[in-house]
């Protein structure tokens, strides 16, 4: 019992910190593991109580009373890494390039879906690009591919946006890749119910925001390494 609360002791100390190579690269910490300093819910300068932190976490542990999390700063490109865990059924999102001006987050920012695959109702999976993009079939199991861990398990997310390419990945397995404000991308946007809100996807800054009104899920190792656009 004293080797394994030791484990977990030196588990959570490591949690929500950078490496002296990760600082070198210019990554830069979104959560500090303790508190809710540097967020805000969408158009609030407070944090609902839905949100919580316990044991290096942040979490969305009441979903009817926390709402959308938004970074305090805001961002154009770049590299983002986190870890999540979700609840059963559970359902939520990271969605980027989100401005004040849209009656909700998703109305301007496009977003990378979080669910429960085997549970959750809606039908677009985890990692996909909500609506618009999804990866392709996987031909180990002639199903689409999914590389996320069960229900409990803390899974690893890596997203790319810069203007020449955005890359979703999770767990190491890369999804697919698009080009914000492409042709391919203009096109399934005009085909998809975002073609309709006229200030989607059309900023090139905007706050990170993680979704919290679809159910509970654990957030933590929340980095970002900022990329200066290539002139």
């Amino acid at each position: 019992m004293e080797k394994k609360i030791a484990a977990d002791a030196e588990v959570l100390a490591k949690l929500n910190i950078l490496t002296d190579e990760e600082k070198a690269a210019g990554w830069k910490p979104l959560f500090n593991g303790n508190n809710l300093d540097g967020w805000h819910n969408f158009k609030r300068d407070d944090v609902r109580p839905g949100w919580q932190v316990r044991n290096g976490a942040l979490i969305c542990a009441d979903p009817h009373n926390a709402g959308d999390l938004c970074t305090k700063e805001q961002y154009d490109w770049f590299e983002l890494q986190i870890d999540y865990s979700i609840s059963e059924a559970g359902n939520s999102g990271i969605i980027y390039h989100v401005t004040d001006q849209g009656g909700a987050t998703w109305a301007t920012g496009p977003e990378f879906q979080l669910e429960d695959n085997e549970k959750a109702s809606d039908p677009v999976r985890c990692g996909w690009l909500y609506a618009l993009y999804q990866p392709p079939i996987d031909p180990k199991t002639g199903k689409t591919l999914d590389a996320t861990r069960p229900v409990g398990r803390w899974n690893h997310i890596r997203l790319l946006i810069t203007p020449e390419k955005c890359e979703h990945e999770i767990n190491g397995v890369k999804y697919f890749d698009y080009v914000l404000g492409g042709d391919d991308f203009k096109q399934r946007v005009a085909k998809s119910k975002f073609g309709n809100m006229p200030l989607f996807a059309k900023s090139d800054i905007g706050y990170i925001v993680l979704q919290g009104d679809h159910g509970q899920v654990s957030f933590r190792n929340i980095k970002i390494r900022p990329i200066q656009a290539k002139k």
